[in-house]
Formats: C-alpha cells, structure tokens, sequence
C-alpha cells in the first residue's frame, strides 16, 4: 500500500497507530502497524535518529518485550550491539534483578545478564511507550547498577508526567511523537483523533 503522507514533521505513521479493542488489561492503544508497513518503520527510524544525531552510543538495550523491536532496528542503523533487558526468569546466564511498577500498577522484576558491559559504556534504552516511567526505571537501575551511563531513552512515544519529565531533563529523550504537537497532547490524553478513521488495512505492507 502507497503511504499518504504530509510534511515530514507531521510525523504521518502515527496516524496507523490502532485503538486498544480488548479492554483495561491492556494498553490503550498499539503502535506496533507502524512496524508492519515498511515504510512507516523506516520513516520512525530516520526521525529518531535523526534526533539522535551527535550522541554518542556504546549498545542500544531494550525492554522486554516490544522495546527489543525498536532496540534492535535502532542498534542496526546505530551499527551498535543490542542488550536485551529481560523479564525475570527468561535467561539462562547469571543476572541482576530489580522489582518495578508497570503501566497497569503490577509489580515485576526484570533482569539483566551480569556482567553485561564495561564501567562507563553509554547506552541507549529503548521501549515502545513510555508512560508511567515504571519499566523504564527498573532498566534505568540495572544499567546504572553495572555502572553505565544511560545517555538517551527513545521510544515511539513519552507521555509526560512528573516521572517522565524528569527523564527529559537527566537524558536525551527522542520520540516519533514530538513535545508540543497535537500528538503528544492526545497522548497525554490517551486518546488519539485518528483513531475516528483507523482501519487496519492502512498499514498493509505494499504486496510485490
């Protein structure tokens, strides 16, 4: 399927971000269409690391489990490793562990391969959506832990709240969703207007 996009700072892939269908359990919307269609992911790609631009990076590590997907594209174009942060019991090697609050108020742990980089090597993290701050603080705390410097957070979107906020001001912190755009403003509100015209055949990938 051909893409109808505007201006590039429109930051059109948004638009095939689909409504959560199943309820509260849930997050309250997908991005993952974006990685379907080709050229939505690629274009997410290129903003952010254009975004990006001047930072250096020593490994991208994402969060378990839809950050290993933007983690692991970004480490390609970044031509850095990938550190996957895992939820607890799910490697196979010795670990650190950490217990934190998700988006939906649950408590987990999540864990890292110890050790799993040298004292001072600068890493980016990477999940799909940031919202309370919960996960990406126990990433935060295992980096920090192995003493590394977390040097950028990048997701597809950061809501802002005091917890975010705060990651804005101690990191680089790169989104498809921009600060001050009518999309970071629906995001805070949960709700985004292109959810009145989502249809799911939007995102197709183009058949050859």
């Amino acid at each position: 399927m051909s893409r109808n996009k505007g201006p590039r700072e429109d930051r059109w892939y948004l638009n095939l971000m689909a409504p959560n269908t199943k309820g509260p359990k849930f997050a309250w919307l997908d991005p993952t269409s974006i990685y379907i269609n080709g050229e939505a992911f690629h274009d997410l790609l290129d903003d952010l690391v254009a975004d990006l631009k001047g930072l250096t990076v020593d490994v991208v590590g994402g969060l378990d489990a839809m950050g290993f997907v933007l983690g692991s594209a970004l480490a390609t174009r970044l031509g850095v490793g990938f550190l996957p942060i895992r939820k607890a019991g799910k490697l196979c090697v010795d670990t650190d562990k950490v217990s934190f609050s998700n988006y939906s108020g649950r408590t987990q742990d999540m864990e890292m391969r110890l050790p799993a980089f040298a004292k001072g090597t600068k890493v980016l993290l990477a999940d799909q959506w940031v919202e309370t701050g919960g996960t990406m603080d126990g990433a935060i705390r295992l980096i920090e832990r192995q003493q590394g410097q977390v040097v950028a957070i990048a997701a597809v979107a950061i809501e802002e709240n005091d917890v975010t906020n705060g990651y804005r001001r101690r990191y680089r912190c790169v989104s498809g969703v921009q600060m001050g755009s009518r999309w970071q403003a629906e995001c805070n509100a949960q709700q985004l207007s292109s959810f009145k015209s989502y249809k799911p055949e939007l995102a197709f990938p183009e058949i050859r």
